[in-house]
């Protein structure tokens, strides 16, 4: 059984494009992939449910043929921490339950991808956090890095979280989050690189169409069925050939 914790050093990021990314290129390769998204708040409604847009981007990056309560069965409309979310809407998350069917799952694959919501330490219930969940899960952690302003503090505190709960980092993979170049986004990969003995395993470029692959993934629009299968398949190779030009897979799912 092979898990791997998908954390971010905030809320938007890149843990779904990087997550999607890793997916896409490990099924390309026949790996038995499997994702999840066990929560995921700031749903929206589509035919009256709330629909994951996050759970199903990784599912159709992963060829995944299992159904979406399945990859994300804790979905909610506010976007909100999930405990808090929950408890609005009458919901209890039971952690127990969620390990055990997130271990089963990944007893049947190579590899099951878990995205957590926001960062290392955001809450999923009231008494415990994703740092908690994936330690229940025994699962070593990766790290998606927004690269700006701020990334180095938030990268070293995710870091020193994670080792502060003997939790293991298999590393960090950091994300351009923006077309503009400054000083910040220049130094931040040396300089993380000098500070922790903990490996980059990759570093994204900025792409101006993240948000077109991503949506083109989850098959979004009103397109015929034929359309929408194209550019799922188109996204879903434009992924793949970026997670093999750019990330150390090797390292990422443990053979480095």
């Amino acid at each position: 059984m092979s898990i791997l914790f998908v954390t971010g050093t905030d809320t938007g990021v890149g843990k779904t494009l990087v997550t999607a990314a890793i997916a896409a290129v490990l099924a390309a390769r026949g790996t038995r992939i499997g994702v999840a998204k066990p929560a995921e708040t700031g749903c929206r409604f589509r035919r009256s449910v709330l629909y994951p847009e996050d759970a199903a981007t990784l599912a159709a990056a992963a060829g995944s043929p299992e159904p979406l309560d399945l990859v994300c069965p804790y979905r909610f409309a506010e976007p909100l921490a999930p405990a808090l979310a929950a408890e609005r809407a009458g919901v209890t998350i039971d952690l127990d339950a969620l390990v055990t069917a997130l271990r089963r799952r990944a007893g049947t694959l190579d590899l099951l991808l878990v995205e957590g919501a926001g960062g290392l330490l955001v809450p999923l219930t009231r008494s415990a956090t994703y740092a908690d969940l994936a330690s229940a899960l025994a699962a070593p952690a990766l790290l998606v890095v927004g690269s700006r302003l701020g990334a180095i503090n938030h990268a070293l505190l995710t870091l020193a979280a994670l080792e502060a709960r003997a939790l293991p980092a298999r590393g960090y993979v950091l994300n351009r989050l923006t077309a503009d170049a400054d000083l910040a986004t220049e130094t931040n990969a040396p300089l993380l690189r000098a500070l922790t003995p903990v490996p980059c395993l990759g570093e994204l470029p900025w792409l101006a169409d993240a948000g077109e692959l991503l949506s083109a993934l989850r098959a979004e629009g009103d397109a015929d069925t034929g359309t929408r299968e194209g550019a799922r398949a188109a996204a879903r190779a434009r992924l793949a050939a970026l997670a093999s030009a750019c990330l150390d897979l090797d390292a990422i799912v443990g053979r480095g």
